[in-house]
């Protein structure tokens, strides 16, 4: 039996942990000190925690202007707005694309307006992890208006053709709406030339922030209409939500620690390089998946994620039952379950749900190596236990 380590994390995909230093000492300070910001405070001795924010994603995911990148709660927070404000006014005449790849957070709003009869929703298949650009093309029709679509998946860790879906969906005149949960901070992501009307983020997953933090990049502000209104501390005397970015779609306060974090956060992601990250990650998630393929009954459902997320099912268990040996066990914090992408598990284990493990930044070359031996040892008891019965 392997001795059981305190705590190896590889829950990644739901959020990073552990934090950058700088992170978790911006947003103490965030606390210590009267909140600064524009035409709110009289006060000066504090940091301009939205602009910082603002500027630092800015700068990584060279989305310009900065004043069109744009912060709410979190990423689900803001497919809601984008979804809820494209479709403003369209009637109910409406086609969207969808893929099995989605997150409840593209699925649910999209399955709730369709009931309300405000849209004709088409949600496309996947092929080994990922959708075809071509059938993206053969599914527009005349009325087809919008695209959402994940930008990699948290079950399979694959990568979408985000440039050639995107050039199909301008060509025929649709808005393009992705989400980048997964992949802020996994991967370089170039705003300036990806063919995306609106790209979304999230402050505590691959950016290192904390939870209650997010936002989206919006190339065309009159594209979609605000769905929230409310102070601004900007042309107060107006009953009216402001045009101007990002006011527009920034009504209240501000999550000013999220915002703290999430500046800090990617600052620390641009200093390492998007591209080491992505590198250590690449090699670290081949090693699990070759040291998983040495057990017997392992099936992984992505044999070359591009990004550090592998699921897995362990023959003869349920996949609850695994992920609680390896917590109690083993000390190692995996997610099991459907992962809110119901589709997608329906199209790769019939529902039943899976194991993840998802990597970060700090995980280790040890932890992978203690991981890859705990699944099997596990997947060999499970084995054995079958062989006997």
């Amino acid at each position: 039996m392997i001795e059981p380590p305190p705590i190896i994390y590889l829950n990644n995909a739901a959020t990073t942990w552990p934090k950058p230093r700088e992170v978790l000492e911006a947003v103490s300070q965030s606390l210590a000190r009267p909140v600064f910001g524009s035409g709110r405070t009289t006060g000066s001795q504090g940091e301009d925690y939205v602009t910082l924010a603002r500027e630092a994603v800015s700068s990584l995911l060279a989305a310009e202007p900065p004043e069109h990148v744009v912060f709410t709660m979190n990423a689900t927070d803001s497919l809601n707005i984008l979804i809820q404000g494209f479709l403003a006014g369209k009637g109910s005449g409406s086609h969207v694309l969808a893929t099995e790849l989605e997150h409840n957070s593209v699925l649910r709003p999209l399955a709730e307006l369709e009931r309300q009869q405000r849209l004709r929703l088409t949600v496309l298949p996947v092929d080994n992890g990922s959708v075809n650009p071509d059938l993206v093309e053969s599914a527009i029709t005349p009325d087809t208006r919008l695209m959402v679509t994940t930008h990699g998946s948290n079950v399979l860790g694959s990568l979408q053709d985000i440039y050639r879906i995107g050039e199909i969906l301008h060509d025929h005149g649709v808005y393009f709406i992705v989400d980048g949960a997964q992949t802020a901070g996994h991967v370089p992501i170039d705003l300036k030339t990806l063919p995306v009307d609106a790209y979304v983020f999230t402050g505590h997953k691959g950016l290192f922030g904390i939870a209650g933090s997010g936002g989206f990049y919006l190339r065309d502000p009159d594209s979609i209409a605000p769905v929230r209104y409310g102070g601004t501390g900007t042309d107060s005397f107006s009953l009216y939500q402001p045009r101007e970015m990002p006011e527009r779609f920034e009504a209240g306060t501000h999550n000013y620690p999220g915002l703290a974090g999430l500046a800090a956060g990617a600052n620390y992601v641009a200093s390492v390089g998007v591209k080491a990250i992505a590198e250590k990650a690449e090699r670290q998630t081949a090693f699990l998946i070759h040291e998983l393929n040495k057990g017997p009954g392992i099936e992984i459902h992505n044999d070359s994620p591009e990004l550090p997320i592998i699921s897995f099912n362990i023959r003869g268990l349920d996949n609850d039952d695994v992920g609680f040996i390896l917590a109690r066990a083993y000390g190692i914090v995996a997610r099991t379950g459907l992962h809110c992408a119901p589709l997608v598990h329906r199209a790769v284990d019939g529902g039943s749900g899976s194991v993840r493990l998802s990597l970060s930044w700090f995980t280790t070359d040890e932890e992978c190596r203690i991981a890859a031996e705990a699944v099997r040892e596990i997947a060999e008891n499970a084995d054995s236990s079958l062989g006997s019965a």
